[in-house]
């Protein structure tokens, strides 16, 4: 039987609406690649994120069919086709991954797939008003947390500056690592005043302070700042190899965040590593809203490259028709168990 593919439209619902600087999330749209060859399938999940994917356009659809249409081409080949199309590489790369295993979710089997070894995660808190918020950090840390990841930028700077004294009004940097996240709110004229207040409350690091592609204004934040910041939406939708090492020489962060859907899956997380390793500039990796499909993927993968630092891995329980997969989150730690899969909903 020949190697055939085909794909799927998915929409996973949040639980509740998901804010960020960049708008209020309900839904979030995503595609499932069926492979078939000789009875065994292989699935993966090309994440795309409308709004910030660099592969958001028209002709998406399109391409996953040019894919289905050419999947007997060779897998370099594939991807080099696809290198305007990161969450398509992704989805690919996964696919293929699970052909070849034993069993079509285990892409990376590791003492974290036996079930013997899990990963160390931090808490999301979403935006929203400051009660909200408030609540969702008494909540992570009565669930055994000690590093969260606050989203901030959407309400007043003052009453974010009021959550950070709370936490820390009881928890000092050595009993809870506090990340924020920015998403590109502040004002670049603005920017480092306000990364001198943040830094008052001891913490780990700010994601992405101003908009992307402003490389001077970003690469002078990132000289004279009193408060590590990484880089995220910077890097998407830098391709070429040569460009991606001169963005890093250029900017000169403390951090990258690696989001496997958005840059070009393993292989395009592998070269930024590389890079950054090259340049002594700290990482880790984050999924972007998959379903347990691509959050699965991420999290084998993430896990053989041992890296020590908690990674941003807890997306799993937003929405309401996620895919029963065997990831589950326990004081602060991604777990892989015994629980089967079930992915009926899957109507290819």
């Amino acid at each position: 039987m020949a190697l055939e593919a085909s794909f799927i439209r998915y929409n996973l619902i949040f639980k509740q609406p998901a804010g960020t600087s960049r708008g209020v999330l309900r839904i979030k749209e995503t595609f499932f690649l069926r492979l078939t060859e000789n009875y065994k399938i292989g699935i993966g999940e090309c994440a795309v994120f409308r709004g910030l994917s660099y592969d958001d356009n028209p002709d998406y659809e399109k391409k996953l069919k040019w894919l289905c249409a050419h999947i007997h081409k060779d897998k370099k080949e594939l991807l080099e086709e696809l290198k305007e199309y990161p969450s398509i590489q992704f989805g690919l790369e996964q696919a293929l991954l699970s052909l070849k295993s034993e069993s079509v979710f285990e892409l990376f089997p590791s003492d974290f797939t036996a079930g013997g070894s899990g990963i160390k995660i931090n808490g999301l808190i979403w935006m929203g008003e400051k009660q909200f918020m408030l609540n969702q950090i008494k909540q992570k840390l009565k669930q055994g947390f000690d590093v969260i990841k606050l989203k901030i930028g959407a309400i007043d700077f003052q009453s974010e500056l009021e959550l950070l004294k709370f936490i820390r009004k009881d928890f000092s940097a050595e009993d809870v690592e506090i990340r924020v996240d920015a998403n590109g709110a502040f004002h670049p004229d603005e920017a480092l005043e306000k990364l001198k207040r943040l830094s008052d409350f001891d913490l780990h690091s700010i994601e992405q302070p101003i908009k992307a592609g402003q490389i001077d204004k970003m690469a002078g934040l990132c000289e004279k700042t009193p408060l590590p910041i990484a880089l995220d939406e910077e890097l998407i939708g830098i391709i070429d190899n040569h460009k991606k090492e001169e963005l890093l020489e250029q900017i000169r962060p403390q951090y990258i965040i690696l989001k496997p859907g958005l840059i070009g899956g393993f292989q395009g997380s592998n070269t930024w590593i590389d890079l950054a390793k090259k340049q002594k500039i700290g990482w880790w990796i984050t999924s972007a809203l998959e379903s347990n499909i691509g959050l699965n993927a991420i999290s084998q993968f993430t896990y053989t490259l041992h890296n020590k630092m908690p990674q941003g891995l807890g997306t799993g329980s937003l929405f309401t028709n996620n895919l029963q997969a065997p990831l589950k989150v326990q004081n602060g730690h991604l777990y892989y168990t015994n629980q089967s899969w079930d992915i009926k909903n899957l109507k290819f």
